[in-house]
């Protein structure tokens, strides 16, 4: 990782910040003012940071020409968590996605001749003068306001979380034509902290996977937020899991309405259009977010899992339960919501969240085969099924597990592993690599085998829709690969 602070510059850039900040200063965004006044002035503001900022080229700026982005930064941030104006939260919301794009804290540096090999090897470079709507420390204990650099508003963990609680509480008790601005904005206030959570991380994370440097990991903002001793790490799972679910929810019921003309014109008349018309595709934005979050955070376990096996943690990184037996733990005795959580996630993850949870239920003497080939390797779909494809092992695994969750979870791990088939566009190049490594006639037999130890240990249970359709597939699958 190298720092940057940056030399040289612009003059004549600076001056227009300077001009832009004097703007800020004299247009008094204070609650003395009349609030159509007040809101002119901040869209003024806004403008001329876009026309400052996004039209000049950054090259070499100098500290201090930083130091007043970072100040214009704080009060576009203000200004989304203040205003109470539509347009002002979509715009200052824009605005900082953009400037996160154009100005990023973090960025990969072009590759570099490794010396031991022809191999390029990146690095990311930090910015260390650049400003962030967030607080989180090290030792997980936020840092506290200061007065003296007005920064009320930016985000500790414990704010985090909380957001992510009001979010998920708000959309299960409003219906949508109740919702004002204020839940908008915090749906946008949300996608734009995970947005910086995501810039900063997977820098790392790439870097991470080429020289296995822990620390730099460590030092995410997405480490430092779920290791905060201000928060419960396993409730602020359990709460992004409810806004994802009640979000989904109220997507597909705000599609349904819309759908009806009963009252839909009297709806719309009576609350406000702009607002009804941009709700669905926020809360759908909303969604992908919280799935990006979620995703983050099971990339970190995984990595972290690599770094416990090179001996690379301390007893400072603390033992964390994966986010995925937490989800899943939670989900596992609601199919409906079990089916409705996995059907977010694209194949690669679904079958990776299925695959990983069925860990936490196999014993590593459980694994042991009778033959002399060792053990059979659960890590993946194939080895998984022909885990299950044996009426003791069933046997065990049903006693933790009911009969309908692991026909559930067989049931979507099969589809994911025949649509990462048929979809080599996705780029899971590895992933493609182990599936396509087993035959998938061998799949699809232990799929059967499978499906018919669990009726044999439990009769009573029916098969599930879900699991007519996996066996219907995989029996046409053995017959349409016997007929080539």
């Amino acid at each position: 990782m190298k720092r940057r602070t940056r030399i040289g510059g612009d003059g004549g850039n600076q001056g227009l910040e300077e001009n832009t900040l004097a703007l800020l200063d004299t247009s008094g965004f204070n609650a003395s003012k009349v609030s159509h006044h007040l809101d002119d002035d901040r869209l003024a503001f806004l403008e001329a940071v876009r026309t400052t900022c996004l039209k000049t080229d950054d090259g070499n700026a100098p500290t201090r020409y930083l130091l007043q982005r970072s100040k214009m930064l704080e009060a576009i941030f203000h200004i989304l968590i203040d205003a109470d104006s539509l347009d002002l939260v979509i715009q200052s919301y824009q605005l900082l996605v953009e400037l996160d794009k154009r100005f990023p804290r973090l960025y990969l540096s072009e590759g570099e001749q490794s010396d031991s090999s022809s191999r390029k090897v990146s690095s990311f470079i930090m910015v260390e003068e650049a400003w962030s709507p967030f607080t989180f420390t090290m030792d997980g204990s936020d840092k506290k306001w200061d007065a003296t650099n007005h920064s009320r508003n930016l985000v500790d963990s414990s704010g985090f979380h909380t957001l992510i609680k009001e979010i998920a509480d708000v959309s299960v008790e409003m219906k949508s034509e109740a919702v004002d601005i204020g839940f908008m904005k915090k749906m946008l206030l949300l996608q734009y902290l995970v947005t910086v959570l995501e810039g900063d991380f997977q820098p790392r994370n790439s870097t991470y996977q080429e020289n296995l440097d822990w620390i730099i990991l460590r030092e995410s903002l997405l480490s430092m937020l779920l290791g905060s001793r201000k928060i419960t790490y396993k409730g602020l799972i359990k709460s992004s899991l409810s806004a994802l679910y009640n979000l989904s929810q109220s997507t597909v019921s705000s599609e349904e309405d819309s759908c009806s003309d009963k009252t839909q014109g009297e709806e719309l008349h009576e609350a406000d259009k702009a607002i009804a018309l941009a709700l669905p595709e926020v809360k759908k934005s909303t969604c992908n977010v919280l799935k990006k979050f979620f995703i983050m955070i099971m990339e970190l376990d995984s990595s972290k899992r690599t770094a416990d096996q090179h001996g690379l943690t301390t007893r400072a990184d603390g033992v964390r339960t994966p986010a995925v037996e937490i989800i899943l733990d939670e989900l596992i005795n609601d199919s409906d919501v079990l089916s409705s959580f996995l059907k977010v996630f694209d194949p690669k993850w679904r079958l990776e969240i299925i695959v990983q949870y069925f860990q936490k239920y196999i014993s590593k003497n459980s694994v042991q085969t009778r033959s002399s080939t060792g053990t059979i390797n659960t890590e993946n779909l194939d080895g998984l099924l022909k885990f299950l494809s044996n009426s003791k092992r069933t046997k065990s695994i049903i006693k933790k597990i009911t009969t309908e969750a692991i026909q559930l979870l067989l049931a979507y791990g099969f589809q994911a592993y025949v649509m990462l088939l048929h979809d080599e566009s996705q780029g899971f190049s590895d992933m493609l690599e182990d599936v396509k490594s087993n035959s998938a006639v061998g799949v699809c037999e232990d799929l059967i085998s499978a499906f018919t130890c669990l009726r044999r240990e439990d009769p009573k249970t029916g098969i599930l829709c879900c699991g007519k359709q996996a066996l219907i597939t995989a029996a046409a699958t053995i017959s349409n690969l016997r007929s080539i």
